[in-house]
């Protein structure tokens, strides 16, 4: 986005016929990463609102529920603000990640509500006391999934990546709680006082149907649990011993889990550095790369293929070595970039069949390797 803009001027400047263009554009896979985590969080609130509709069968529930998830975030967004932190993955990750729970308080208050409804008492009296009878509990339960805030407590790179994902969700549960105990209640008398409860079961609407149909069936499935229950209550040994074999299990799968600080992304870009024998000329180091090329070409596929950069030798000038990750030492050596198009398949894929297809073809044998990202 930034190198975009500050090609505008250089663009204008061209004469006719000179195209200015990024070779390598790293900020699209920080965009894609921000796209989908909003793309995921919206996803998750529509399903969130999708639940809470079924099970509660009242659209003005659902709508005093799904208004804690905006207000909520746009809370943390504001707190995160004032302590300097900034819109990116991991914040946005940690708001994707506690839209699903930001629901938990005033779903709570709700139901509550309904219940104390369906026991004879009137709005005013059920708004009251379905909040208040629940004030403590939901306090205690908001405070447990606060315990986030221990990331503090992380030191080296750990702290600047997860600190702010866990500060995100501790400030955006904090103010759900918030939301429960004050615009919740106000909202149930407001939007509320027109619904008869009960009316669902009465009325003849397509919607009212599917939610019959779906409190059957919940039925059901909550019946043959209670069955079920009853049934290993009876034979007590069988839970101690699915647990030890699922705790036995966790632990040997532990032992063969890879492990990284990071999770491979798929930026659709590769990078070979390539070092032919020590000695070689400029000249032929340059037709060795010709022909590392030629074999990539043939392992990627043109409809895959965007663009093969080489980088042959050091720098003229110190300074560009800041630029570099300082693997070429000398003109025998260099630094193969390939970019491939939107919509590629995996790059994992053409990862090790780059560097394997060319080593065979060469003698004398160049060094050919993939550098650590």
């Amino acid at each position: 986005m930034g190198s975009g803009r500050s090609l505008r001027s250089p663009r204008a400047a061209a004469p006719p016929g000179l195209s200015i263009n990024e070779l390598f554009d790293q900020s699209k896979l920080v965009t894609a990463s921000i796209a989908g985590v909003l793309r995921e969080g919206a996803i998750a609130a529509g399903l969130t609102g999708l639940m809470i509709l079924l099970f509660l069968g009242s659209w003005r529930s659902t709508l005093i529920v799904l208004i804690s998830i905006p207000l909520s975030i746009l809370t943390s967004i504001v707190i995160l603000y004032f302590m300097g932190h900034t819109l990116n993955t991991m914040t946005l990750g940690g708001m994707a990640l506690a839209v699903g729970i930001l629901v938990d308080d005033s779903t709570v208050t709700i139901e509550n509500t309904h219940r104390l409804r369906s026991e004879g008492m009137n709005l005013a009296a059920a708004t009251l006391h379905g909040s208040a009878g629940i004030a403590v509990p939901t306090m205690v339960s908001t405070l447990a999934i606060s315990c986030f805030t221990s990331v503090v407590f992380l030191e080296g790179p750990a702290k600047f990546l997860f600190t702010p994902l866990g500060l995100a969700v501790v400030f955006a549960m904090l103010a759900s709680y918030g939301l429960s105990r004050t615009l919740t209640p106000v909202m149930i008398g407001l939007l509320l006082k027109g619904e008869h409860h009960g009316e669902t079961n009465g009325s003849g609407n397509r919607f009212a149907r599917l939610h019959q149909r779906f409190e059957r069936g919940f039925e059901l499935l909550r019946r043959g649990y209670l069955r079920v229950l009853t049934m290993l209550l009876k034979r007590r040994l069988i839970i101690p011993v699915v647990a030890a074999l699922m705790l036995t299990l966790g632990g040997v799968m532990a032992t063969m889990v890879g492990r990284d600080f990071f999770p491979d992304i798929d930026g659709g870009q590769i990078k070979l550095h390539v070092r032919a024998p020590a000695a070689t000329r400029i000249e032929a180091t340059e037709r060795i790369f010709q022909e590392v090329e030629d074999k990539i070409r043939e392992v990627i596929p043109e409809r895959d293929r965007d663009l093969i950069v080489d980088d042959i030798g050091v720098p003229q000038r110190p300074y560009n070595l800041a630029f570099t990750d300082g693997s070429t030492i000398n003109v025998n050596d260099g630094v193969i970039l390939v970019s491939l198009k939107e919509g590629h398949a995996p790059t994992a894929t053409y990862v090790p069949s780059s560097a394997r297809c060319c080593r065979p073809h060469f003698h004398p044998r160049p060094s050919i390797s993939r550098p650590p990202t």
